[in-house]
């Protein structure tokens, strides 16, 4: 059983207990928390399906301006920030896991030109929910991605987000 469910429902949290421990499911975007807190019931169950699912509707409401924050919040992927251990704990973790914290010199350079190169066209990191994928994954779908248009990539960029905060949240509920 988790934390949450042993001490408490969602619905019986405070909003400042709710957004500390769910304002960072979003990168650094504790608004997206705070807004849903308003929208918890009691028959939103505790699941991270369900939390999901209120988190996800709020980000999707958010003016085009609100969710580029959100993109631009996350870290690009074997970065700057990664070589520095500036990233946090869940982004730490999440790249390790796929094997971006220990590339090879090229595949780091190769990493840092497609970051480059997908951000300055796009004006956001590459976002990819890494979780459970390989190097080679998540490098054959930035080297594809890096082609999209503009409006697609933003799209699948926000979709990635979600699947992030998926994931985040399916490591602190049932």
């Amino acid at each position: 059983m988790n934390e949450v469910s042993q001490t408490l429902t969602l619905a019986a949290m405070s909003r400042d207990d709710f957004v500390a421990r769910f304002g960072g499911i979003f990168e650094h975007s504790p608004w997206i928390a705070q807004r849903a807190y308003a929208r918890i019931t009691q028959e939103n169950g505790d699941t991270a399906e369900s939390l999901h699912h209120l988190l996800r509707d709020v980000f999707r409401a958010a003016s085009d301006e609100e969710k580029l924050g959100v993109l631009t919040a996350h870290p690009d992927l074997a970065g700057r920030l990664a070589l520095a251990g500036e990233l946090t704990g869940d982004s730490t973790k999440e790249q390790a896991s796929a094997g971006l914290d220990s590339l090879s010199e090229s595949e780091l350079q190769l990493f840092t030109d497609l970051n480059n190169r997908y951000t300055a066209k796009f004006r956001f990191p590459f976002i990819m929910a890494v979780k459970g994928r390989s190097k080679d994954e998540i490098l054959a779908a930035f080297q594809s991605r890096v082609n999209n248009d503009p409006e697609t990539e933003f799209a699948t960029a926000c979709s990635q987000v979600e699947r992030i905060a998926l994931l985040r949240l399916k490591d602190l509920l049932p």
